[in-house]
């Protein structure tokens, strides 16, 4: 009998141990990276004393609805992610204050609100237009005098003569498809160059007046004739109905010379053998003034799920991919991305990862400004526009008159999700 209750204690213990091996779910939205986390995720877990497993749901797919559907079904996840305010009001009630975390102390570009941290930056992106470098060597276009409008349109002019010399299927490799998953690209990234592009650092004129429901029309003009002049010398196909892959395939192979994308493709760009060397330029939508800098920020947010009883864990998680050298291999190395933490001393060695670096460094940047859209405006509201802009449906006046009754409708978005 003593020894039957001792083998049913033991087995009893084995339980125990099991069921408080806590299992911490991470919500990654950024698809690119999602084989370099769910490798470092997993090495971390072998020694951590707990479980990490991480999904990714992002490409243009509805990532804020994937995470109502998570809470209506009891299964939030531990960390999540915020893309900027119209996310954080959404998930405030479930985000934990990290203001004492170790990480928040090492970054400048945590997401902060009314002085405390609550959001851990997931890196540092740019965008512009990415370049191949012997294209333009080769058609004569020195990159640097590309920063107007007027000076970019003569420069497609040249380039699209040059098709067959080249060996390019088209000038520029950019896509608009929402079932193919790119309103991210458009109505997020790309229309942050209306909001914030050739403006100080920060400077909120044009993002104040969106968030009353303005537009500012002879600046939204002049950018919908930028995008439309992408629009015309791209490779068709791909601008109507190209995914990720196409887009970024297209320019690696050599097939474009330029490409509507941001740092975070270097890691694809790297698995193409003989891949060229790149560059960036900066999105010049005007000719009022000299567009010379990209288009940097803090892309995103991981946040931790304040009601989860694993919020602990998830914050030592978090706290080991700054601090060790295993964390700091994974964002740099691994996962190709700028870090965002004073602490960290990797450099990328992605040609559009130090492009970004250096354009920071020097100060030469414009803030991103979708983040304070609504939640999910930009994919959803205003994707569907640009990809009628790119199908010949509507004109460059249509798309400003859709895009300034669109946000006709955001004080009352804005007013439901406080």
């Amino acid at each position: 009998m003593k020894r039957f209750l001792s083998l049913v204690l033991a087995l009893v213990m084995v339980c125990v141990c099991t069921t408080a091996l806590a299992d911490i779910k991470v919500s990654n939205v950024k698809v690119e990276i999602d084989a370099a986390l769910k490798e470092y995720a997993a090495e971390y877990s072998k020694t951590a004393g707990f479980n990490v497993t991480v999904e990714s749901v992002g490409g243009g797919a509805d990532y804020s609805g994937s995470l109502k559907a998570a809470l209506q079904a009891g299964n939030m996840p531990d960390i999540f992610v915020i893309e900027g305010m119209g996310g954080y009001n959404v998930w405030k009630d479930y985000i934990l204050d990290v203001s004492d975390t170790e990480f928040a102390k090492n970054t400048s570009v945590g997401f902060m609100v009314e002085g405390k941290c609550y959001g851990f930056p997931v890196a540092i992106e740019g965008f512009g237009l990415a370049y191949n470098k012997d294209l333009l060597a080769k058609a004569e276009i020195d990159p640097a005098t590309l920063t107007t409008y007027s000076a970019l349109k003569a420069a497609f002019e040249k380039l699209d003569g040059m098709k067959a010399e080249l060996g390019i299927d088209a000038v520029v490799s950019i896509a608009t498809s929402v079932s193919g998953g790119m309103t991210w690209v458009t109505g997020n990234q790309n229309f942050s160059t209306y909001l914030s592009c050739g403006l100080p650092y920060g400077d909120m004129t044009i993002i104040d007046m969106m968030r009353e429901g303005k537009v500012d029309t002879e600046r939204l003009t002049e950018y919908a004739t930028y995008v439309d002049l992408l629009f015309n010398y791209a490779d068709q196909e791909i601008l109507v109905n190209g995914n990720y892959d196409q887009n970024v395939n297209a320019f690696a192979t050599g097939k474009t010379v330029f490409c509507h994308q941001g740092n975070w493709i270097d890691p694809n760009l790297a698995a193409f053998e003989n891949c060229p060397p790149m560059g960036f330029i900066g999105e010049p939508f005007t000719d009022k003034q000299e567009i010379s800098g990209l288009m940097v920020a803090a892309p995103s947010w991981y946040v931790v799920n304040a009601q989860s009883p694993n919020k602990d864990e998830a914050v030592k998680f978090l706290e080991d991919m700054v601090a060790t050298e295993a964390g700091q291999d994974y964002m740099v190395n691994k996962a190709g991305m700028v870090p965002a933490f004073a602490n960290v001393a990797l450099e990328p060695s992605g040609d559009l990862s130090v492009d970004v670096m250096k354009a920071s460094a020097k100060g030469d940047i414009y803030s991103w400004g979708f983040g304070y859209m609504p939640d999910n405006f930009g994919m959803q509201n205003l994707g569907p526009i640009f990809e009628l802009l790119a199908q010949d449906a509507i004109d460059v006046p249509t798309f400003v008159e859709m895009v300034t009754a669109e946000f006709a409708n955001i004080p009352a978005l804005l007013a439901a999700a406080q």
